[in-house]
């Protein structure tokens, strides 16, 4: 592995394949210029939702070519935004923020240029299956003792933008991240019959399997599609898709289910047993 690439990625337990093999590979390029020029990842990060709502513009007008161009560059460039805030140690917790509500404006954006006002309700679908990815993985880790995101290298954030961007993701985001746990932690006590999983069930409620499933549903691959279709002149194709993506999911949270009710209930070794 180049080592250059290993230090600026964002570890994970599992990878996406469009990201890693695609378009990470090709932003690492872009890494050492840019941190010579001392860009910061934040204009990047402008910069790439301003072509996703080019390339919505774009749709909108019946273009193929480069929109589709335009998607697969913005992929690019939203892989490089990380990279290069890792690379320069410029995480910022306003970095970070500004990016998903970015990729959120570009998604709706595109997705009501190609359904109009039925791309309201399949953005929120869309926003669930990104959801998904990120809840499996924050249980994957919790279930094996790891950190799930490292602290941001740089404080110093502007205390009137974060808090808007704050603003904008509680209302948005936490709600379906909260239902969505609330939702996958009582199918759990369910299938345990416990009010307490073991750590040996949580694991096996959280195989590697699923995150990786999940993974490969990400923006890489959500634009990589889309781009595909957009090209092929059938856009539309790529809504339909959002419906069989949940359905994976739906058949992945049955298949975690079962691992978990196989696995006994022995308490593991961050849980007492009942006898003291």
């Amino acid at each position: 592995m180049d080592a250059g690439l290993a230090h600026t990625r964002k570890a994970r337990p599992a990878r996406e394949w469009a990201g890693e093999r695609l378009f990470r590979p090709a932003a690492q390029l872009l890494v050492p210029p840019l941190a010579r020029l001392n860009v910061n990842p934040q204009h990047v990060v402008l910069l790439h939702t301003a072509l996703g709502l080019i390339a919505a513009l774009l749709i909108r007008r019946g273009e193929r070519v480069r929109p589709a161009l335009l998607l697969q560059v913005k992929t690019l460039l939203d892989g490089l935004d990380g990279q290069l805030a890792r690379a320069t140690g410029q995480t910022t917790e306003t970095g970070r923020y500004l990016d998903t509500e970015g990729d959120l404006l570009v998604n709706l954006a595109l997705n009501v240029a190609i359904l109009g006002r039925a791309g309201v309700p399949v953005t929120l679908l869309q926003s669930l299956i990104l959801t998904v990815d990120f809840l499996w993985e924050r249980e994957y880790r919790a279930a094996r003792g790891e950190v799930f995101r490292e602290g941001a290298a740089q404080a110093g954030d502007h205390p009137v933008v974060l808090g808007a961007l704050q603003a904008v993701y509680n209302a948005y985001f936490v709600p379906q991240e909260r239902a969505l746990d609330r939702a996958f932690q009582r199918r759990l006590r369910r299938v345990t019959g416990t009010a307490v999983p073991s750590l040996t069930q949580r694991q096996a409620y959280t195989p590697l399997a699923v995150n990786t499933l999940s993974a490969n549903l990400g923006l890489s691959t959500q634009f990589l599609l889309l781009g595909a279709c957009v090209l092929s002149g059938r856009p539309r194709w790529y809504a339909r898709s959002l419906g069989v993506q949940a359905l994976a999911l739906v058949g992945a949270q049955m298949w975690r289910e079962a691992q978990a009710r196989t696995v006994g209930g022995a308490p593991g070794p961050d849980q007492p047993s009942s006898s003291g």
